[in-house]
């Protein structure tokens, strides 16, 4: 086996979410060593100026290749919207964000063509989604939220909480009016609230998990690219952060459903 396929898939995030992403990547993959980082001196990005991402993301990037990652992930939905094209210029890599993979599940899902999304400021202002939507299907109709509640709710732990269930209602009302039969969740937090939607929507709405879409095209582009690690040997997954790594370990159990072991600080950009 080519030494290259044991080398890391490159996972970077603005802070926690994206943790949502490697365990569906564990759940897939289980013989891909990963490095994970998290950007959590400077969360959240979905709040910040186009500009400012795309100077972030630069310096994510160069971190993971920093680790000799054989591939990078965006798990960031605001990054995948903004600035994938900056992570495809600097690596010379296969290189894959969670909006395509998301829209195309979508599309593959939706029965009446009447498809929402949900996410940050950020996601939902740069109609990435809704453009890959109608660019995969011209009759799709598109209904989008930002839901900027929601990530602090998710990282209080507040996933069953009456108010988050409230909340969702307020912001999803509108698109349960426009008839909607399939849900972009548009954001690595909101997978941990699948059970308070799906009550929510009572049951009606698939909801598309972009984290699981992406590590199916994951999977398929490491066939593509004959990168995949076939090594027996217990994988390797390592976690770097920007700040805090305490509280990234404590709610990250929550996102990954299983311990994280050593999380470390590293410094990047200037």
């Amino acid at each position: 086996m080519d030494a290259s396929n044991q080398k890391p898939i490159g996972v970077f995030d603005s802070g926690i979410g994206g943790l949502t992403v490697v365990r569906a990547l564990l759940e897939r993959l289980p013989n891909e060593n990963i490095v994970y980082f998290g950007d959590t001196a400077r969360v959240p990005y979905g709040s910040k100026s186009e500009q400012v991402v795309r100077e972030y993301t630069l310096d994510d990037t160069d971190f993971l290749l920093s680790k000799d990652v054989k591939m990078i992930v965006v798990a960031c939905n605001t990054v995948s919207a903004v600035a994938l094209d900056v992570v495809q210029k600097r690596a010379n890599l296969p290189v894959t964000g969670v909006i395509i993979p998301g829209a195309e599940a979508a599309v593959k899902a939706s029965k009446s063509n009447r498809i929402g999304v949900i996410g940050t400021v950020g996601t939902i202002n740069s109609n990435a989604y809704k453009n890959e939507l109608l660019h995969l299907n011209v009759q799709a109709h598109v209904a989008s939220k930002a839901c900027p509640l929601l990530v602090p709710l998710v990282e209080e732990g507040w996933m069953d909480h009456k108010s988050t269930e409230t909340i969702a209602q307020v912001y999803l009302f509108p698109l349960l009016t426009e008839k909607i039969d399939t849900l972009i969740l548009g954001c690595t937090h909101y997978p941990l609230l699948k059970n308070t939607i799906s009550k929510v929507t009572k049951g009606a709405v698939t909801l598309i998990d972009s984290g699981e879409a992406t590590a199916a095209t994951v999977e398929s582009m490491l066939d593509q690219f004959h990168l995949r690690n076939t090594s027996q040997q217990k994988p390797n997954v390592q976690f770097f952060v920007s700040d805090a790594p305490e509280k990234f370990t404590a709610v990250g159990e929550i996102f990954l459903g299983q311990k994280l072991g050593v999380v470390r600080r590293v410094v990047i950009g200037k």
